[in-house]
């Protein structure tokens, strides 16, 4: 146990009291010296390089380029994804991708290029290795987005994995985006990020890092073009970036770099490129479809920690006495008997299905957490089936791990073999026969009592891997998303006809393909509100579309004002949740006064209005990889000025929304894309692209819709309508319609629709294959009488 170690300790000791914080310092000195025992100390290292080109082998969609101390593996998929490996890597095995890897492009040819170079040229990019390593992407036009400079090794002289470094050159006037869920973005700031799945142990804010969520990968815009990079590497690592420079010494362009830096495993990169709309397509279809929420988890949660039966009675019945809605309600570890998983505690919910049907009734769903950890007591039923398949992670000596959690002291299963995923997934019976109907994985990065921001567990500790064996220095940052595939297969087989919410706090690169997530224990406070947005658009950025934040934020009291401009954000984001910690106040939104409450009100009643709008996201998202929330850059990413805009987002194609990121604001500057945009509370229109100052009452926040935007709204007689704003004169507009009314898996028709000038009025229309014809919505035109 080093010093750092020590002050974890005794932090716990005082947050989870004497007898807790005695198995917390015994569970961290047990996980110390397993790691003293278990790993080999690394001694000696021998560097090395690729060294000179020596042969070639072409192959289907690429080949290998042999180097004389390396090879190097070139794959263009049919998807338009190149992949390329280091030392013999291939594209499998993998957690990140969504099955096999996809097929090469039969087009793609390895070809002779000058100075003793290679090149593989393709349909959307053209990929160059010169004679030492180095590896180019450039566009069809010949434009160089990023070039790979020779990796370096660091060998063990007595064996044992290798740590590598890749440096990477991009664009003088390159932004870096992604990296996961980090809470400084969305536009990543120069500086070392940690790739470490984490749980800081407290409230974060903005500079917060590591977090939750960590993937090796990089969306990186500029006037070149988008491409994503992507290492498929599950090993600790950092990536330090560093913006480039225009007229950078004498007058020439300094490059904008990337260092990324990993402790082990193998050197192998995806990379897409295109416009940001088709990079996240060729990323979803290699890591997997975004799952599809069913329509009620698109509604309005509540959570809090400290609930029981009567106090979820409560909280319910004063939503539904004034009018406000709400779609479900999030129980915490309090429910659970001694906070064991798969259990209630029947002092505090003693009639639980009983509760979750009457919920059900009023339309209102009830969602359980789910930890990892099981207590390490023998006749409890968890724990007995888990050590009766050897379910548990154990350290090299074969021994069951045991950490602190929640449970005290705790096994954890070993999710990356098949078998143990399958038997956990089945325990979810349990919760779907209390009523519940979605689930949120906490505390999975894995993070226990004993080692906030590090390995819960000893990095000897042995896994599966699916089959193929390796120690927790590689199943650490896939642990969670492992789990969340338990649980979503299992609750696939267990509840066929209806599509799972389930949400992760932890996870890697692919984890949509299972759910989506949430901010995590974000502090309370307007930097927390801005970290919120970052950490909703960089996840998106990275594939996972589905997240959102604590409204109100975790740890504390938040002032009337903030909670509502909270409130008002969360409202246009893909989930939208309050919750908070029991040491925090409350979250309903008549504890803050009659102003907020009535203000709370009008943001509630729009985003059940526009439920029909997010399902339609919801359901492209699955089929194309775009996220709900988008940075304004989206559609027009050549815009530098819409690169260095963080405080604004798009919905889909048709809404901007500004939220109020700032205290005592009642007016804000809003930049704007291209193209006219209407105010929708004032119906005024404005001509982009520019910056615009509008109001911003503490009754809401700036929405703006693109002109000849259609959108699919809610009405007043709860069927769906057409809200249509008018184009601009001379233009066309549309927008796309996906009705789903259930959580089944039917896949419902999109609906296309063209908005124009016919004359003095606006004409909208449904397209198919016999041409145009009249929606089948009512159809609200707006903004018709702007000119």
């Amino acid at each position: 146990m080093n010093g750092r170690d020590l002050v974890r300790s005794v932090r716990a000791v005082a947050s989870v009291g004497a007898a807790q914080g005695v198995r917390t310092v015994r569970a961290a000195w047990r996980r110390r010296r397993a790691d003293a025992t278990g790993l080999p100390p690394r001694g000696a290292e021998r560097a090395r390089v690729p060294g000179p080109v020596t042969d070639v082998e072409p192959g289907p969609g690429g080949g290998v380029v042999r180097f004389s101390r390396s090879e190097l593996r070139i794959l263009v998929a049919v998807n338009g994804a190149v992949f390329w490996g280091w030392d013999g890597a291939e594209p499998e095995p993998s957690y990140a991708l969504a099955g096999r890897c996809p097929e090469p492009d039969p087009r793609a040819v390895l070809e002779p290029d000058k100075d003793g170079g290679w090149r593989v040229v393709a349909e959307r990019v053209t990929l160059m290795v010169s004679r030492y390593g180095a590896v180019e992407v450039r566009t069809p036009g010949g434009v160089t987005l990023r070039r790979d400079l020779p990796p370096r090794w660091w060998e063990p002289v007595g064996g044992g994995p290798a740590r590598w470094m890749q440096r990477s050159e991009v664009g003088a006037d390159a932004r870096f985006f992604g990296l996961g869920g980090r809470s400084s973005g969305p536009r990543l700031p120069d500086g070392t990020y940690r790739l470490w799945n984490s749980d800081p142990g407290r409230a974060f804010a903005p500079g917060e890092d590591p977090l939750y969520i960590t993937m090796p990968v990089q969306l990186v815009v500029s006037d070149g073009g988008t491409h994503l990079s992507f290492h498929d590497n599950s090993w600790d690592g950092t990536v330090t970036l560093r913006e480039g420079e225009e007229g950078a010494g004498s007058g020439h362009d300094r490059a904008g770099t990337s260092e990324l830096r990993m402790d082990g495993g193998p050197l192998r990169c995806w990379v897409m490129v295109g416009t940001p709309a088709r990079v996240l397509l060729a990323w979803a279809s290699l890591t997997g479809a975004p799952a599809l929420p069913p329509a009620w988890a698109l509604g309005h949660h509540h959570a809090r920690w400290g609930f029981s039966e009567q106090e979820v009675r409560r909280i319910v019945a004063g939503y539904l006495e004034r009018g406000l809605a709400l779609d479900a309600v999030h129980l915490d570890i309090d429910h659970l008997d001694a906070h064991q998983v798969f259990t209630v505690d029947q002092d505090r919910f003693p009639k639980l299905p009983v509760l979750a049907e009457e919920l059900r009734r009023d339309g209102i769903r009830l969602v359980s957490i789910v930890d990892p950890a099981v207590k390490a007591l023998p006749g409890n039923a968890v724990h007995d089936g888990g050590a009766a398949g050897e379910a548990f992670v154990r350290d090299a000596s074969g021994h069951v791990v045991r950490g602190v959690a929640w449970p005290g002291e705790a096994l954890f299963p070993d999710f990356t073999h098949a078998r143990v995923r399958e038997w956990w997934g089945g325990l979810y019976g349990e919760r779907l026969a209390q009523g519940f109907s979605g689930f949120w994985h906490d505390m999975n990065e894995p993070t226990s009592f004993t080692a906030f921001g590090e390995s819960t567990l000893p990095l000897s500790a042995r896994h599966s891997l699916e089959g193929r064996g390796g120690d927790h220095r590689e199943a650490h940052n896939v642990y969670a998303l492992c789990m969340a595939r338990a649980g979503y297969e299992g609750l696939r087989k267990l509840a066929p006809e209806e599509r799972p919410l389930l949400l992760s706090r932890s996870g890697w690169a692919g984890m949509q393909r299972y759910g989506g997530t949430w901010s995590g224990d974000v502090a309370t406070g307007w930097p927390g509100l801005r970290a919120s947005l970052a950490l909703v658009m960089g996840l998106g950025l990275c594939g996972v579309p589905y997240s959102g934040p604590d409204v109100g934020g975790f740890d504390g009291d938040p002032s009337p004002e903030l909670y509502l401009r909270w409130f008002q954000l969360g409202a246009y984001l893909p989930l939208f949740r309050t919750h908070a910690s029991l040491r925090a106040g409350r979250r309903e939104p008549w504890e803050f006064g009659a102003e907020v409450l009535e203000h709370a009100r009008l943001v509630l009643a729009e985003r059940r209005r526009l439920l029909p709008y997010f399902v339609t996201l919801a359901h492209l998202a699955r089929r194309n990889g775009a996220p709900y929330v988008r940075p304004l850059w989206w559609a027009a990413p050549e815009d530098r000025a819409l690169r260095d805009c963080d405080d604004a987002f798009l919905l889909g194609d048709s809404l901007l929304v500004a939220p109020v990121l700032a205290p005592q604001t009642d007016r804000r500057a809003v930049r704007l894309p291209w193209g006219r945009w209407y105010d929708t509370a004032t119906g005024r229109a404005y001509d982009g692209p520019g910056r615009v100052l509008v109001d911003a009452p503490l009754a809401r926040i700036p929405v703006f819709a693109r002109a000849g935007a259609v959108l699919p709204v809610r009405g007043e007689d709860g069927g769906l309508e057409l809200e249509v704003w008018a184009p601009a004169r001379g233009r066309t507009g549309g927008g796309l319609v996906v009705p789903d009314g259930g959580d089944g898996w039917e896949e419902p028709e999109i609906e296309r629709y063209t908005a124009r000038w016919a004359g003095s009025r606006v004409v909208v229309e449904r397209e198919g294959e016999d041409g145009g014809g009249a929606p089948s919505y009512p159809v609200r035109v707006r903004g018709a009488a702007e000119r």
